[in-house]
């Protein structure tokens, strides 16, 4: 769902960059409560893991691909502000390296992609943990929910803004039934593989599952065929294991942009296929950063497509983990260093 420069006039992309702006302003000091000494790297992971998985494009009708979009699980994992700002720094790696979105439409992408998806995610997601009973599988499936209706909210929120500032004369209804169409199927896809990935979290460290705290009731982990309690805090003994975790995560995030990528559908993906099939992209202008020597996700000059594609793909995780980590690592030490020093008054 990158919006490319051309699909919105300047003044509706103009105030979706006030928008955008505004949520990573508010998003940067919500996370400063959100971040601590476990989460700060795991948010750079997550980061990096979005972009690895954004690239694998699965299809889901003929002719028509999709991808994840991350907000859900970004939100899920980390916490709704943190989250934003993860999904606004693939983005950002994806506009100015790789040409993917444009640059002019930034500010919807963010507004789209980042704010729309982890929000409405975040929201369905605590509402639904309310109710169902304290387990894995019940979060699990919250998660699948919650990324499920995500997808088609942001395909609403690009309609709108479409029906604010599109440049084509295409009928708003046209566009609303074959977005919010194809993205039902691609918001399936997302709930799968973020419901998989916050699982996978949740059974083995659970602590680290920003979703899964604060909640009145103890974690249900199943621990031989019965449900028991899970841990309120994880021994300090285990506080060395984050390392695995992270380490863990960026080799799955390197292969599969590194490796698996290369197998991903190369169908167009959901808006494409729409402003393709309704005239959407009659307007569509050059890309600003396609002289990048990784424009389109691969390496410039080196000619055989399996390693282009995936250097491309090692080259963004690894820069996109380095621009995240460092972000949060930031906002993280500017939470220690406006910390109020607690002073004991004599009696």
């Amino acid at each position: 769902m990158h919006v490319p420069d051309g699909f919105i006039n300047a003044p509706v992309s103009a105030v979706t960059g006030v928008v955008a702006a505004s949520a990573i302003a508010v998003s940067l000091r919500g996370a400063r409560r959100e971040l601590d000494e476990k989460t700060a790297p795991l948010a750079g992971l997550v980061a990096a893991f979005i972009f690895a998985v954004q690239m694998l494009n699965f299809p889901v009708a003929a002719g028509t691909s999709g991808h994840l979009l991350g907000g859900a699980l970004a939100a899920i994992l980390v916490g709704p502000y943190t989250g934003v700002l993860c999904v606004s720094v693939v983005l950002l790696m994806q506009g100015i390296l790789f040409a993917d979105g444009g640059l002019t439409a930034l500010g919807v992408n963010i507004t789209d992609m980042a704010i729309t998806t982890t929000v409405v995610a975040y929201a369905l997601f605590r509402g639904l943990v309310k109710v169902l009973p304290r387990t894995r599988r019940s979060l699990t499936a919250a998660s699948f929910v919650a990324a499920l209706l995500s997808v088609p909210a942001a395909a609403l929120v690009f309609t709108a803004i479409y029906a604010l500032g599109g440049t084509t004369d295409v009928p708003i209804t046209k566009v609303l039934t074959a977005m919010v169409g194809v993205h039902v199927l691609i918001g399936i896809g997302e709930a799968v593989i973020t419901a998989l990935t916050v699982g996978a979290v949740i059974a083995v460290r659970p602590d680290l599952v920003h979703g899964a705290r604060g909640l009145t009731a103890p974690l249900k982990l199943r621990v031989g065929g019965e449900l028991v309690d899970a841990p309120a805090a994880v021994p300090a003994a285990r506080s060395g294991s984050t390392k695995k975790v992270w380490g863990i995560g960026i080799l799955a995030a390197l292969l599969l942009a590194g490796f698996v990528s290369f197998y991903a559908s190369a169908s167009p993906d959901g808006l494409e296929k729409v402003a393709h099939d309704k005239g959407i992209d009659a307007k569509t202008t050059h890309h600003a950063a396609s002289g990048s020597p990784l424009a389109g996700y691969s390496v410039k000059d080196i000619g055989d497509a399996r390693l282009s594609g995936g250097l491309a793909g090692v080259i963004g995780v690894g820069v996109t983990v380095a621009v995240g980590s460092g972000v949060f690592w930031t906002v993280r030490k500017r939470r220690t260093d406006t910390t109020p020093e607690r002073t004991t008054e004599a009696v």
